[in-house]
């Protein structure tokens, strides 16, 4: 296995040969990118795969939804429709993505969700049907370049950080490590466990590369499960269903509390059918197993009409979770809400137009 990653070597330096010329033509202006007049943050990461993107996202909109009209705006990634769509009432995960459909669910009312692939085409469309909004909460948008947002959060897994990864297709950086400079902030993620000195060679680490910019540290808070369609007292001997990039560190988090008899794990977004459903039950049933918990993220599809009345035979829970920070929250709660309250006061007093503003 060695052997067969060295050899990807090459086609790592073919890669960050294309992605630095990219972010280069970006750079000197002769690729084009677009300001608009509202606040536009960007929430992303340097590497492929579950970096607490999401948790990161809900807890800015807990942030700001008491004080700015909202709105969150993402690809929509694994959905069955494409170009740029305003979520409703009717909308669902197969529609949205569920990622967004998490939000929506969780949020409703607070903010206006909003999935489409091309973002510098997504934004003007936000802003001439829901003229309200004051702040737009980019999602995955790191390498999104054709936006210039006005704040760009860069977070980072604590057990994979961005410095000590490589380019794909060798290691999982979708660009070079020098690439998180362009952030305003860095946010190590799932950090529960780290230590004060291991934070100060982390800060270290990040600041050799970034220089002195702020960086943070969060990790995740689980609350109490709870049931997909009834309530019912949940056995401490469960069957995990997740379909997420590090399936593993569900499993880990679990089992600190309950017994994993067993542990179905699917790739990130996967798409659930009856099978899928069919095969989880009997399995629990051979285990002996009556509770099965989810992701939050796998409950809202889940609870798609197609495979709702399959789960009443079994209890069903989800396990939701929380972005906190470790140290410093103040500081960074204060820092994000004098950046939108001072750009929005420019943006009253030096109007940009709702189209596109280039760069």
């Amino acid at each position: 296995m060695f052997v067969f990653k060295y050899l990807l070597w090459p086609f790592a330096w073919f890669y960050n040969l294309g992605t630095r010329l990219r972010n280069y033509l970006y750079d000197i202006g002769q690729k084009k990118s677009f300001e608009f007049g509202t606040v536009v943050i960007s929430i992303g990461n340097l590497n492929v795969g579950g970096s607490g993107k999401t948790p990161m996202v809900e807890y800015l909109i807990r942030l700001l939804a008491e004080r700015y009209q909202l709105a969150s705006l993402s690809r929509g990634y694994g959905r069955k429709t494409h170009g740029i769509r305003i979520s409703s009432e009717a909308d669902n995960a197969q529609t949205i993505g569920d990622e967004p459909y998490q939000l929506l669910r969780k949020f409703d009312g607070l903010i206006k969700v909003v999935v489409g692939e091309e973002r510098a085409l997504a934004i003007p469309t936000i802003l001439h049907q829901l003229p309200e909004v004051q702040v737009i909460l980019m999602d995955d948008a790191f390498q999104h370049r054709t936006v210039k947002p006005q704040f760009s959060i860069l977070v980072t897994d604590y057990e994979k950080p961005f410095y000590k990864d490589f380019l794909l297709p060798y290691g999982r950086l979708r660009e070079a490590r020098k690439g998180a400079c362009r952030a305003d902030v860095i946010v190590v993620t799932k950090a529960d466990r780290i230590s004060k000195i291991e934070m100060e060679i982390m800060i270290s680490d990040i600041q050799h590369i970034v220089g002195e910019k702020p960086i943070f540290f969060s990790g995740l808070h689980y609350h109490e499960p709870l049931p997909i369609h009834h309530q019912h007292t949940m056995d401490k001997k469960v069957v995990l269903v997740s379909g997420i990039a590090k399936n593993a560190h569900f499993e880990k988090e679990v089992s600190k509390l309950y017994k994993v008899a067993r542990h179905f794990c699917f790739e990130d977004h996967h798409p659930y059918a009856v099978l899928d459903i069919q095969r989880i039950h009997q399995v629990a049933n051979e285990l002996q197993a009556d509770s099965i918990l989810t992701t939050e993220k796998d409950m809202v599809k889940l609870i798609a009409p197609q495979l709702l009345p399959l789960l009443q035979s079994k209890h069903w829970y989800y396990l939701p979770v929380r972005s906190v920070f470790l140290k410093n929250g103040m500081r960074f709660d204060n820092m994000i809400l004098h950046m939108v309250e001072d750009h929005i006061q420019k943006l009253s007093s030096v109007k940009i137009p709702d189209t596109l503003n280039t760069h």
